[in-house]
This record gives C-alpha cells, sequence and structure tokens, in this order.
C-alpha cells in the first residue's frame, strides 16, 4: 500500500468527521459532500459518546441535515471498526426506516475501504440480516421499530433515530406509546446501566414528543439544539470542544437551504410545523394563552367612515445588539363595533439613534393618531424626546407580568375583535410567537399586542356605531332632544 494509502487509512480510523464523508460518499455516489461546522459539532458530541464522556445524548435538527446517516449509520460502524465486541442497538419509527439503515451499515462494511482500513471487524457467518448484522467476535448492530420487542437483547449503546413521523405529531396515542415504550423497555436494554450510552436524534415535531418527555423527566441530558435559523448569538461545540460562534439570523447550511428556501418552505407547511421540525421550537397544538382557532382573519379593511384612528404599539429593547431583544412596533387600525385591525409588525435590533427616527418616520408612514411606547428604559426616552414631534406619543406604564397582560388581551382575540390579516410577509413569525406565548424564546411581538389592545384611553364610545347607540337609547329609554348629552353623561358616570 503507497503512503498516502497507509495516511488515509489513519486519518480514517483516528478522524470521524472524515470517516463521515467517506461513509456519504460510499451510499450517495455522484453527490457532494459539503463539509459544515455541524458536521463537526454532531462528530464531536457523538465521539464523546464513544469514549464514555457522556452517557446521554439529545441531538435536535432539521430534516435532511445527514443526523441518520451520522447517527444510525456511520456512528456504529466507526464504533464497531474500533472495537468489534460492541452492542449497538438502533430504533426508528418504523421497520421499514429500521431495515434500511441496517443495509446502508451493511453496505459500509463490506466495502472494500472499510475492509481494509477497520481489517479486524468482519460479518460472522451467523446473523446477517435485514434486522441484526453480527460480528465474528461476538459484537452486533440490532435494528427494531420503536414500540418492537427486545425481549432478551441488550446493548452498549442506544440509538433511537426520529422515534416518530411528522404524520403522527398530533396522536397523543403514537406519542404516548412511543414515550413509554423508551421508559418501559428501551431502559432495560442496556448491559450496564451505569455505563451504557443513549443517543435520541430527531428533528421535533410536537411539545411532547420523545425530546419533550425526557427533558421533563430528568436533566441528565445532554442537548444539541441545532435550529435552521439561530434565533440568537451563541457558540456551539465543535470537533476537540473548538466553538464555532454562530449569529443570530444564521442559516444551518446555506449551500443546500439558504435563508429564501426555508422561507419558502415556511410559508408552504406553515409557521407551526416550520417551528418544531426546523426551529426545534415546537408550538402548542392549536396555541397556548391565545388559541389559533379564535382567531379572525380579514382580507380588506373596514370603509374610512368606520375607523377611528391608527394606533402603533412599541415595545423596545433598551440595547440594538444582536444579543439583545428586539424592538417592535405593532400598527392597528381601530375601527367601530370594538375591531382592532393588524395591518403592519416592525421588528429589528437597532442603536437608539435609529431607534429614534425609526418611531417618528413610521408614526409618519402610517399616520398614527396614538403611539404607546412602555415607559421603561430607552422607551422613557422616546417619549422625553419626541413628545413635540410624534403626535399622540405617550407613555405606558405596564402594569402586571407579561402573561397576565396578555391573558386579559387575550380575551379580546376570544370574541373576534383581534383581526389578523390574511396574509402578510411577517405573519408567520408573528404567530409563531403569538401561539407559542408565554413559552417561545421572544416575547416582544406579544407585549406590543397587549399593550395595543389594552390601551385604555380609547374610548369605547367611539367605536359604537350609530345603530349601536340607538339600541343603548332604547335600552335606557332615554328620548328626546337632548338624549345625545345624556347618554355621554351616564357613560361617564360608568
Amino acid at each position: 500500500m503507497s503512503p498516502d494509502g497507509r495516511l488515509l487509512q489513519a486519518l480514517l480510523r483516528n478522524d470521524f468527521r472524515a470517516f463521515v464523508e467517506k461513509v456519504f460518499l460510499t451510499l450517495t455516489p455522484g453527490q457532494t459532500f459539503i463539509r459544515s461546522w455541524h458536521i463537526e459539532a454532531i462528530a464531536y458530541q457523538l465521539e464523546r459518546v464513544r469514549r464514555g464522556e457522556i452517557k446521554r445524548l439529545i441531538i435536535n435538527m432539521p430534516p435532511r441535515s445527514l443526523k441518520s446517516i451520522m447517527a444510525s449509520v456511520a456512528f456504529p460502524a466507526f464504533v464497531l471498526g474500533l472495537d468489534p465486541s460492541r452492542r449497538i442497538i438502533c430504533a426508528s419509527y418504523s421497520g421499514e426506516l429500521a431495515k434500511k439503515h441496517s443495509n446502508d451499515f451493511r453496505a459500509v462494511l463490506d466495502s472494500r475501504w472499510y475492509r481494509s482500513t477497520f481489517s479486524g471487524t468482519r460479518v460472522g457467518p451467523f446473523k446477517n440480516n435485514e434486522t441484526e448484522i453480527e460480528l465474528t467476535v461476538r459484537g452486533f448492530r440490532l435494528a427494531t421499530s420503536v414500540g418492537g420487542t427486545l425481549t432478551g437483547r441488550g446493548g452498549d449503546i442506544i440509538i433511537v433515530d426520529d422515534p416518530l413521523k411528522p404524520d403522527d405529531a398530533f396522536s397523543e396515542t403514537k406519542r404516548s406509546g412511543a414515550n413509554q415504550w423508551f421508559t418501559n423497555t428501551l431502559l432495560s436494554r442496556l448491559d450496564d446501566k451505569r455505563t451504557g450510552a443513549i443517543v435520541v436524534v430527531m428533528q421535533r415535531i410536537h411539545m411532547d414528543d420523545m425530546t419533550g418527555f425526557l427533558t421533563c423527566q430528568s436533566d441528565e441530558w445532554e442537548i444539541l439544539n441545532l435550529p435552521a435559523i439561530a434565533d440568537h448569538d451563541g457558540a456551539v461545540p465543535c470537533w476537540e470542544g473548538k466553538p464555532y460562534f454562530r449569529k443570530s439570523g444564521e442559516v444551518l447550511s446555506p449551500e443546500r437551504e439558504p435563508l429564501y428556501v426555508l422561507e419558502a418552505l415556511k410559508t408552504q407547511i406553515g409557521s407551526d410545523a416550520f417551528s418544531a421540525q426546523y426551529q426545534q421550537m415546537p408550538v402548542p397544538p392549536g396555541g397556548a394563552m391565545v388559541k389559533r382557532h379564535w382567531i379572525v382573519r380579514y382580507k380588506e379593511l373596514p370603509p374610512a367612515s368606520e375607523r377611528v384612528l391608527v394606533m402603533q404599539s412599541w415595545d423596545t429593547a433598551n440595547k440594538g445588539g444582536p444579543q439583545n431583544d428586539w424592538s417592535v412596533c405593532t400598527t392597528w387600525v381601530v375601527a367601530r363595533k370594538m375591531r382592532w385591525y393588524l395591518v403592519d409588525v416592525w421588528r429589528g435590533r437597532v442603536d437608539y439613534p435609529a431607534l429614534k427616527s425609526i418611531v417618528e418616520s413610521h408614526a409618519k408612514q402610517w399616520n398614527a393618531r396614538r403611539v404607546l411606547v412602555e415607559d421603561a428604559g430607552a422607551g422613557t426616552m422616546l417619549v422625553q424626546e419626541l413628545h413635540t414631534r410624534v403626535s399622540g406619543i405617550i407613555g405606558v406604564k405596564p402594569e402586571g407580568d407579561k402573561a397576565s397582560r396578555m391573558a386579559v388581551a387575550s380575551a379580546k382575540f376570544e370574541a373576534g375583535q383581534a383581526l389578523l390579516p390574511e396574509r402578510a410577509p411577517w405573519l408567520a413569525d408573528l404567530e409563531s410567537e403569538l401561539f407559542a406565548f408565554p413559552g417561545a424564546r421572544h416575547d416582544d411581538q406579544c407585549d406590543s399586542i397587549s399593550q395595543a389592545l389594552l390601551d385604555s384611553n380609547i374610548s369605547f364610545m367611539q367605536m359604537m356605531t350609530p345603530e349601536d347607540w340607538q339600541a343603548v337609547l332604547d335600552k335606557l329609554r332615554i328620548t328626546g332632544p337632548y338624549a345625545l348629552g345624556r347618554r355621554r353623561n351616564y357613560y361617564q358616570r360608568l
């Protein structure tokens, strides 16, 4: 063998990243392997499992991100190449998928490069089928489906790869069945409970999926969370523990799925499914505090004669850096018959001078007559500096905590008084936060919404139609030429 050949073999035996690339090219000839930091992050955590440094690992990431090839095929082949006596159990949501991964694993072991690199790892003569591949020194890779029987079988490492398919996300029976199978069956299959390791790799599909279930049961799990679009700045440990600094808004795989592709996908599959499967942030079915079925959609705004005013509500961040909260402005057309129409959402991270300019220009753009700004931090300064330049700007002191304010404001959604458009470029992000509140990572849009809907200084008399007033007058038996003045006095006393 040439020196280059020996060098390659040494690399494949000692560097799991290089091994993954070789496996990928073996299983998908003709396709291009894209080296990425997230491949290194997964490889680093799986290597920690192999070396015994961690015993419980969860990897959450979007579909089609190489997770199955890495966790269910390459990792068992690498582990058994270095130690053919290891016993590995791999489970997936269906028997067919489990068999596919098993056949891919066999294809790797039968390849010429693998046999020359790991000369001591050979498939034995006794068990070599679609569910179990046993080696000559009695190590094995056993494939099963979630819910399948494992009576009499045990292993050193257990890998659960996508325990539920997305179509089963809203089946409580299937979610509960998978979770109970993990607790009642899988946990007992570790040969040595002290040293055995379990790896769960999956896309999130529901708050009560296996990741949600396991992390609620115990804090022993190491979690590698890789959303398709980063929602905050953060350091992700990669190969040999060296961090990769991922910036907010950065996509996971720009070569395969750039931002515009992900945005189009969000529109196609819906904000809830995208938030779960691609962002790893499942929202409660139908919404948490604000229910999805409450929402009334509008196609067109009411005629000008029905509009009372345009209102804006600002929730401002104290700093503009990418690691800080967002500044948000929701713009509403307030109409008669107690209706609030959300017409625009502005959201950004900017420094104070830019924020001040945006508040002023935004008010002019929408001809806002009332501009609410939370009276705290940067908001207090905005009101002081813009009170002569922005008509109707006012500071609002929040009462109670965020959840209690939204609980009151949500009544307007339930009553069909707060309306959202059928389509808008900002709608998917807004709904992801609104329907997850108070469990979402960010709540700035929700704070702006509750501030607008709780504004008590819009007189409900302005929002009454002549027909509404006539009904009130008839009920109160107020008639005559002075009825208008008498009714106003009556409601002022209220």
